[in-house]
């Protein structure tokens, strides 16, 4: 009988790229747990939050499902996780959308939206460069100055300027990429992302892989290296 790849959980909150997000996942060799259960989250092996729309909906539909949490106590628990777009902005302190919307607190930072005065429309739509700070395990295979799909109103503003994996300009430089011990996220959408956004889902698998028979070092899986990212790609 094959190996079984280990269980990644596939968090369902009723995001709107959730089924894509699963195919996603499977295009690349995992078999997904999709779930609404809290429970679920215990035993995972490693953690996807998607994600899209309003931040303030997402919590929303969190706390009904008593899953914020279960999300919380998973995150310090240093196995792999994942958020994609709005899954990335959850996972900080608060956001100013909407007057200000209290968020899941397991990356320090606030998520703001963009400016209105820099002559760009918002929200940004399409393809745009992200550009590497330093080599990672998320980012194997993967060049700098690479190309992935956003669709979003609100970027992430990181407290601690070593959480910025990866950077975006658009009208302003944000991080579009963060990572801190095991949690890694992303505010472009892998899944629509061709190639390269596989790549990215089939290396967090290999993280969560890995992190299965790791026991050195149980709070940090990921390692990542501390040097820049080579810039020529």
């Amino acid at each position: 009988m094959p190996k079984q790849p280990p269980e990644i959980v596939l968090v369902d909150y009723g995001a709107g790229n959730m089924r894509s997000v699963q195919r996603a996942l499977e295009a690349v060799g995992q078999q997904p747990l999709v779930t609404s259960d809290p429970r679920d989250l215990q035993d995972a092996r490693g953690i996807v939050l998607p994600g899209v729309g309003s931040a303030q909906d997402a919590m929303r539909a969190l706390a009904r499902l008593d899953l914020i949490a279960s999300l919380r106590d998973y995150a310090a628990s240093g196995r792999p996780f994942l958020g994609v777009c709005v899954g990335q902005q959850l996972l900080f302190d608060a956001s100013d959308e909407g007057g200000g919307v209290e968020c899941l607190g397991i990356l320090p930072g606030i998520v703001r939206r963009f400016p209105s005065d820099r002559g760009l429309k918002v929200p940004q739509i399409g393809w745009n460069t992200v550009w590497l700070k330093y080599d990672h395990p998320l980012l194997e295979g993967i060049p700098n100055a690479s190309y992935f799909y956003f669709v979003h109103s609100y970027y992430v503003d990181p407290a601690e300027r070593e959480m910025t994996l990866g950077e975006t300009e658009y009208g302003i430089d944000f991080a579009s990429i963060v990572a801190r011990e095991n949690v890694v996220a992303t505010q472009f959408h892998p899944e629509k992302s061709a190639d390269l956004g596989l790549r990215l889902y089939a290396n967090f698998a290999r993280i969560v892989e890995k992190s299965c028979h790791s026991e050195a070092e149980p709070k940090n899986p990921l390692a990542w290296a501390s040097r820049p990212a080579d810039p020529s790609g």
